[in-house]
């Protein structure tokens, strides 16, 4: 890896040459996905769920030109505070690494970066998918297909419940990335427990995963991802009806707002935020709390 474009923090280069366990986190929550100065609170909440469970956060984002895996306190201050921090995925990494840009890494950005680096769990909320419509607009998340070509264990809380769900799992089937249902035999609805889609296999502790890795590990063949769907607890979920409800107005109002292309995800998830009185938000924290905590103890196992 070249020192030029990739910097490794002091901590995270350490672990990594002592085999101890580092978990990958993405940057996009912190820079577009919360209102300041909560971002900054969860930021450093989420890091200290890394370590209080073992391992070592590697928070991934590009400064100045430069990629960072594993950020200090100025840096994650500086993701959380500066509006002009751009929205990054892994198209946009040698863009903005030549430009000498700022961004926030999103899932495919980040899984990049952190595979490059020898990291091989990473944690977030919900993975982007195939989008509603999909047959008018041809709308996929570049996710599927990166993680199709990564070999990195993503903890998540399923798909952004905005998206076509059967079709995403579809899609990932297609692609042959691996999904485990933690504790369930259903893929997860992000904020919800379940989308009602069944997943093939089921694991229960860490242990499980790390096995699932090693054994992936001695097959051999395609460098593809494995998508451990941890399910937000049913005490933490969003009310289904009001998720239901608020998702079809949502919608309704995206179509007759015309709105199209990138613009699509946050006008859905702002309206679902402003729909149920933040509750979704909530939610969506607490997934990505459990995820968190679940990486670290994979991260650990493994």
């Amino acid at each position: 890896m070249s020192d030029t474009t990739t910097h490794l923090s002091a901590e995270v280069r350490d672990a990594l040459a002592e085999r101890r366990p580092v978990v990958a986190l993405e940057s996009t929550i912190i820079a577009h996905g919360l209102p300041r100065p909560r971002n900054l609170a969860v930021a450093e909440e989420l890091e200290e769920l890394v370590r209080s469970g073992g391992a070592v956060p590697a928070t991934v984002a590009v400064l100045d030109g430069r990629a960072h895996v594993g950020l200090n306190k100025a840096q994650l201050e500086r993701v959380a505070g500066d509006s002009s921090v751009r929205k990054l995925g892994h198209r946009d990494l040698a863009p903005a690494l030549a430009a000498g840009a700022s961004g926030a890494t999103t899932v495919s950005a980040t899984a990049f970066l952190a595979a490059r680096a020898g990291i091989r769990v990473f944690a977030t909320g919900g993975l982007g998918g195939v989008h509603r419509g999909w047959t008018e607009t041809q709308d996929e998340s570049a996710d599927l297909r990166l993680l199709a070509r990564t070999r990195i264990t993503v903890v998540c809380a399923g798909v952004k419940s905005i998206l076509d769900v059967p079709a995403t799992l579809q899609r990932l089937e297609t692609l042959g990335v691996g999904i485990l249902g933690y504790g369930t035999s259903y893929f997860p609805g992000f904020y919800l427990s379940s989308s009602g889609e069944p997943v093939d296999w089921t694991v229960r502790t860490p242990g499980e995963v790390a096995a699932v890795m090693r054994a992936q590990d001695a097959l051999g063949g395609p460098e593809a991802a494995i998508v451990v769907a941890n399910p937000v607890p049913e005490s933490e979920q969003l009310d289904p009806e009001l998720h239901d409800r608020v998702l079809a107005e949502a919608l309704d109002a995206c179509r007759e707002s015309g709105v199209t292309g990138q613009a699509v995800t946050p006008f859905l998830l702002d309206r679902l935020v402003r729909g149920t009185g933040g509750a979704s938000l909530e939610a969506n924290l607490a997934a990505v709390r459990g995820n968190v905590r679940l990486a670290a103890g994979i991260a650990g196992a493994w």
